[in-house]
Order: structure tokens, then C-alpha cells, then sequence
């Protein structure tokens, strides 16, 4: 890690429910292993979730990826816009089907409260398919699973750890 700052452990929140949904997830992964300041620590299993909100779409492939790093919540950011892009996400309807999500949960105990950045992640406690795998890897968050938890399904599938 070379960014000068502490190390703490960041949540990245993956999501994928277009094209082939298991290798956007792991290209996310094997993007975050190889990115300077960044060391992925684990990944949970995958999850397949129902969309939430915008148009008819298909379901979503959703896993949770812990890293320890020294990069700034900003820095975090552009670096999962980075892989979004690699991934080939286009940016055109709000809440739209994607090839790749890659959402920044939490940084740490740092809070952010920006335009365009905000963490931890304003609606993460609201999306059991965000909670559900941030508790496999964070038993803390157990407790604050959401009520329609039922709609994350366990999918058996496993995005293999970085090399």
C-alpha cells in the first residue's frame, strides 16, 4: 500500500445482471486485488437478488468484497468507477440494469457527507442484498439484516479469492 494514509478496512458493495453476471463480479475482484493501496482480504459468497427500483430488468448476481487500504473514500470511489467502466457499464437510466455495480459501503469508521459521495452508503441498511453478504463477512451486521432478507438467495457460487 503506498498512499501514505492509515490502513482500515473498506466494504465494497458488487453487483452485476447483464451479460455474463458471474465474470463481471469476479473482473471487479481481480480489478480491486491489482489496484495500488488496496489488499482484498475476503469476499463473500454470491447472492442472487430481485431488482429494486427502475425498469423491468433481469435479477442481479450481488457479493460483498472487504479490503484493507490506505486510500482516501474519494480515491475509492474513482477507483470503483474505474471498474464499472472496465466492466463496460453504461450510465443510462437511473436504477437501470447494469454489467457492473461497484458501490462503496464503508471506509473504516470515516463518515463522508458529499454531492456525490457518501459513506457509509446512505441506503446500504435498507438492501438486504447488501447486508446479507456484509454480515458473512462482518458477523456484526447480523443484527441489522432487513426484514425482506427472504428475497437474497444463496446461489452457491464463489468469486475466487486474489492470487
Amino acid at each position: 500500500m503506498n498512499s501514505g494514509g492509515a490502513t482500515r478496512r473498506a466494504y465494497l458493495g458488487i453487483g452485476s445482471n447483464l451479460g455474463d453476471r458471474l465474470a463481471h463480479l469476479q473482473l471487479a475482484v481481480d480489478d480491486l486485488a491489482t489496484a495500488d493501496g488496496v489488499d482484498v482480504v475476503a469476499v463473500s459468497p454470491v447472492y442472487e437478488t430481485v431488482p429494486v427500483g427502475g425498469p423491468a430488468q433481469p435479477d442481479y448476481l450481488n457479493a460483498v468484497v472487504a479490503v484493507d487500504t490506505d486510500r482516501t473514500p474519494r480515491a475509492l470511489l474513482e477507483l470503483a468507477h474505474a471498474i464499472e467502466a472496465h466492466g463496460k457499464r453504461l450510465r443510462t437510466v437511473r436504477w437501470g440494469p447494469r454489467t457492473l455495480d461497484v458501490d462503496l459501503l464503508l471506509v473504516g469508521d470515516e463518515r463522508v457527507d458529499e454531492p456525490d459521495l457518501v459513506v457509509p452508503h446512505p441506503r446500504m441498511t435498507e438492501r438486504a442484498f447488501v447486508v446479507v453478504p456484509l454480515a458473512d463477512l462482518d458477523p456484526s451486521w447480523r443484527a441489522r439484516i432487513p426484514a425482506e432478507a427472504a428475497s437474497v438467495r444463496a446461489t452457491g457460487l464463489r468469486l475466487a479469492p486474489p492470487e
